[in-house]
Parts: C-alpha cells; structure tokens; sequence
C-alpha cells in the first residue's frame, strides 16, 4: 500500500533540486565557517541583534503572529517594518511565507502538509524547501491562502523582491565593518537562523511535551523556543494558533509575548489575543 505522505515528495524529488534556492544555501553555509577566522566582540554583538530583528521581530512577531494569525493589531507602519525585518531570514516574502504557514495548518501532519516529518525529519527541516519548483514569487499561486496580504501593495512588491533588504543591509554593513562583520551578521547569522526556524517544522513536530490534544503531531520543545523567541511552544500554538502568547503556564518563556506586552503599554501594540487556558481546562475537567 503507498505512503502518499512519502508519494507527494517522491514527486518533488523527481523535479530535482532548485537551483537558485540550493545555490544560495551553500554559499551562506560555506561562508558561515569563515566565522572562526573574523570573530570579534562587535561581529558578534551586531549578528544577535540581527538574529533579533530578523527571527524575534520578523518572523515570531511579524510573520507568525500578526501577518499569518492576526493574534494583534498595530499600526501600518510597524506592520510594514516587521515584514521587512522578517526577510533578512532569507526564508522569502511575506505572502510566501504566511501562505505556507497556513496551508501548515489547514494540513497538518496530512499529505498536503507542506512539511510534514512524517515524510522524514530532513524532509521537514529543509528538503521540502531544496526539492520542487520555488515558489517564493508566484504571488499569484500563493494570492489564495493569503488573500489579504495579497491585496496589498506592499506587500506584493516586498514578496517579488523579498532579497532587496538583506542585500542592502549587506552593503551597508561591508561598507561600515568589512566582510568579518558581514561574514557573522550575515551569512553565519542568517544560516543560524534559518535552522533555528526549521528546527519548529521539524524537531517540534517529532519530539517534546503535549499538553494539549490536537488533530497533529505538534509538541513544545523549550529550547526550540529559546532559539526562535517562544515559537518552541508548538503544541500550544497548534492548540490555540490565534493567540499572540504561545508561552501558556509560567515556566514556558515566551519572549515574544515579553515584547508584546511592553509594545502594548506604550500603544504601539493592542488588541492581543489570548487563549483562555484556564477555563478550557476547567471545560474538559
């Protein structure tokens, strides 16, 4: 009997690699080891900002939480300034992205997932991204699971040329540190941060705590979640996926959430959704 889990990447694989994409991954991989040769105390700080921007603001605030959830409100301004920090992770535009993310959802751990560890655990960490045709541009295959970006301006333009801000911020920095500043805050901070995010497709989908019982194989992993800012806490996410706050009991460190809650109080933030775990708890009891 087949496995249309593994029938689906049998079919990618068959398309062979991409070529840009794959192209592009060794480059940042193979500049990344020159970091053992140009460390300094400034590279580094100036990489975990980046990792900051890129991973915390960009992709768990902005990408995750507010483009693909709608778990808060802000402002435009802001809302545009988190998509642009979400591509210097190198991992595409906005409509890309959030339509990915929702298709994940929608399918989780079945076939159509785009994702799935049941396919393998290299599958979901990054073959279903080397494997098959990119898609990282096609605004108008990926218009329908995010209409709503899709509508946008904005947002049109910055998935098509979703590499303009990290190659500008390149030159900037080449330009102020030399090519050790941008071997780190670059190359090293973005290969970092892609398997970092990877690591919630595949690791917290195979292994960790459950705490609630959902339709897929999610799990809370904490130092996933030490890693992407609070998106470690999956199982929580996939159980009550428009909450802004993933971290859900005392001991499950949300960052995210952290910088939420102080934007809130300066009103640059509002409207933060919530699950009501407690009550749910009381519910099933």
């Amino acid at each position: 009997m087949s496995n249309p889990y593994l029938e689906k990447a049998k079919q990618q694989y068959k398309q062979g690699v991409s070529p840009v994409t794959t192209g592009v991954l060794i480059v940042f991989h193979v500049m990344s080891l020159f970091a053992v040769f140009t460390f300094s105390w400034r590279n580094l700080i100036v990489a975990l900002v980046l990792h900051w921007m890129a991973v915390g603001l960009g992709i768990s605030m902005g990408y995750h939480r507010l483009h693909t959830h709608r778990g808060f409100k802000t402002y435009l301004w802001f809302d545009y300034f988190l998509a642009i920090c979400g591509t210097l992770t190198l991992e595409g535009g906005p409509i890309f992205w959030v339509a990915t993310h929702r298709l994940h959802h929608q399918f989780s751990d079945q076939p159509e997932d785009p994702h799935s560890p049941r396919v393998s655990g290299f599958w979901a960490h990054a073959g279903w991204i080397i494997f098959g045709e990119a898609q990282h541009d096609d605004t108008a295959r990926l218009a329908r699971y995010a209409p709503d970006l899709s509508k946008d301006r904005f947002y049109r333009w910055l998935s098509g040329y979703h590499w303009v801000p990290l190659t500008t911020l390149g030159l900037g920095l080449l330009a102020w540190g030399g090519w050790g500043l941008v071997i780190w805050a670059i190359f090293l901070r973005v290969t970092v941060g892609l398997h970092a995010t990877w690591l919630i497709n595949s690791a917290t989908h195979i292994f960790g705590g459950r705490r609630f019982e959902t339709d897929d194989d999610s799990r809370n992993v904490w130092w996933v979640a030490l890693l992407t800012f609070g998106e470690g806490w999956h199982n929580n996410h996939h159980a009550h996926p428009v909450s802004a706050k993933h971290g859900l009991a005392w001991y499950e460190f949300d960052w995210t959430w952290v910088s939420l809650k102080l934007l809130n109080a300066v009103g640059l933030v509002w409207d933060l959704k919530v699950a009501n775990v407690k009550s749910l708890e009381e519910a099933a009891a």
